[in-house]
């Protein structure tokens, strides 16, 4: 089986699925306003996916990201329980408008990015083969060397390891241009080789310490979009090995990021041992987690279905977007400061050291009642649809969330281009798979610059300085002299020189 890396969607099959959900939604109760305005959304966002370019453009994997994990996953499954798609939400019918719309506006943003988006990327093929494996583990040995400093020396705000770590991208750029690397030279026979999964492990490690589902699931994410798209074939081992590691993800190492959260430490640390515990303890922590998870939906925080669906309630945006979007119907719009602050902290911290900082989404999170009056460090996520319209109403669902959408649109895929031709858009992929659905606004115009930046930064050190940092460790161009086939002599033969020309003395 290829893993599938799509260009374009059908809109015969898409409309299908579009109409078989919107009656099934109704035969269980959905009003059909509702149910017909999911239908919409589901073909707007495959037209949008379409004309964006599919997975071969950064901005044809936001709109994926966006309307799958934080819409449509939702309403396959609420299908699936046999619960109508509008329950357990405060103001269903203005939630999906709210929705809808935001999805047609993002689709004029994809057509205005495609006007003035340049038809060769920026940053182009900047590592070539002959160097990526090189490059490959230089990235590796950078990201390790960084992590040790973070861990050793003091990395407070404003301080250069503190903006270094902003543009540390090498543990994830090691796993795409390693993954890129094997399976070009082996002919798509291998996807894998030893600096990326090592990388891919540290990767895992650091998330597992940080009880961050993004930190853990990250390097998967970038195996799985580098080899699909290569159109790498899995064979049935490693098909078999996938669905028993995503068995294992939702039912353990989710639970246990969730709960695990509870046990940092007050710098937001967590000491090995506790760590030890819980991962050997993987079934109490699950019940655990399972337990507390009844308990929010006893008080209806963030329940979207009747009852929990570990991963699932993760996987839609509708139930959390719902309460910030009916917060704005009752008590208006928060304004556009957000936006000027976010703006205002593109500035760097050893520029202006005493710049404003605020946790927007905790803000946010109050007004819902998401948190207790003390917590003031917890984030909780919303989507830029959501937030665009809780800032400013309809105008920022027309005006100002698009503009944002089209900066960000225009922003990457002029630097990446084809992902299916350099490894940055790739980069920028595994990035979309968590901020496409969970980004407010105000992340997606940090993303706009310093995220931009950091691929810039890892584009140009993975070109030329990362080859030179792996030649240290594994010699110049190594794999590639390997790949000229060996000149045999033929046994028993003699070589004799080449005859002298008549008119010139032959010469010993």
């Amino acid at each position: 089986m290829r893993l599938p890396f799509p260009e374009k969607i059908s809109i015969v099959p898409a409309f299908f699925f579009a109409l078989t959900l919107c009656l099934i939604q109704i035969s269980q109760g959905t009003h059909a306003t509702f149910a017909l305005a999911c239908f919409f959304y589901i073909l707007v966002a495959t037209h949008g996916f379409n004309v964006a370019g599919g997975f071969t453009r950064t901005s044809g994997a936001f709109i994926f990201f966006n309307s799958v994990l934080g819409v449509i996953v939702g309403l396959c499954m609420k299908a699936y329980l046999g619960e109508p798609a509008d329950s357990n939400l405060l103001s269903p019918d203005l939630t999906i408008r709210v929705v809808l719309v935001g999805m047609c506006m993002m689709v004029v943003a994809i057509y205005l990015t495609r006007r003035i988006t340049p038809k060769r990327a920026l940053l182009g093929r900047m590592v070539t083969d002959a160097k990526m494996q090189t490059a490959t583990v230089g990235c590796l040995i950078a990201g390790v060397l960084l992590n040790i400093a973070f861990v050793v020396f003091p990395s407070g705000s404003g301080s250069v390891l503190s903006a270094l770590n902003q543009l540390n991208r090498f543990f994830p750029m090691a796993v795409v241009l390693g993954t890129l690397n094997t399976i070009r030279r082996s002919g798509g026979r291998r996807s894998i080789n030893l600096p990326a999964l090592l990388a891919g492990f540290l990767m895992f490690w650091v998330g597992l310490f940080g009880f961050s589902k993004e930190g853990m699931f990250a390097p998967f994410a970038a195996w799985i979009l580098t080899a699909a798209s290569q159109r790498y074939k899995l064979n049935r081992a490693q098909i078999i090995g996938a669905i028993l590691a995503t068995i294992f993800i939702f039912r353990y190492l989710v639970p246990y990021a969730q709960y695990g959260r509870n046990f940092r430490e007050e710098n937001g640390g967590t000491s090995f041992a506790t760590v030890f515990s819980l991962i050997t303890n993987l079934g109490y922590v699950r019940e655990q987690y399972l337990q507390s998870s009844e308990d929010s939906y006893e008080e209806r925080i963030l329940g979207y279905f009747n009852t929990p669906q570990g991963f699932f309630d993760r996987l839609q945006m509708l139930s959390i977007d719902d309460a910030l979007i009916n917060q704005t119907g009752l008590s208006g719009n928060f304004g556009a400061y957000p936006i000027v602050l976010a703006f205002e902290n593109v500035v760097p911290h050893f520029i202006w050291k005493d710049k404003p900082s605020i946790l927007i989404g905790n803000i946010w999170a109050h007004e819902v009642g998401l948190l207790g009056e003390s917590d003031e460090s917890t984030g909780i996520s919303f989507s830029s649809t959501a937030t665009g319209f809780h800032m400013l109403g309809w105008t920022g669902i027309l005006l100002l969330a698009p503009a944002i959408w089209t900066l960000l649109f225009t922003i990457f895929d002029s630097l990446c281009g084809d992902t299916r031709q350099t490894p940055w858009g790739l980069l920028v992929m595994v990035l979309y798979a968590h901020a496409a659905p969970e980004g407010d606004l105000p992340s997606l115009i940090y993303i706009c610059f310093y995220t931009a930046f950091g691929i810039i930064f890892a584009a140009v050190v993975g070109a030329y300085v990362m080859p030179v940092l792996g030649t240290l460790f594994i010699g110049p161009e190594g794999i590639e002299l390997r790949r000229t086939g060996s000149i045999r002599s033929i046994a028993g033969r003699i070589l004799l020189p080449p005859p002298s020309k008549p008119d010139q003395p032959h010469t010993p």
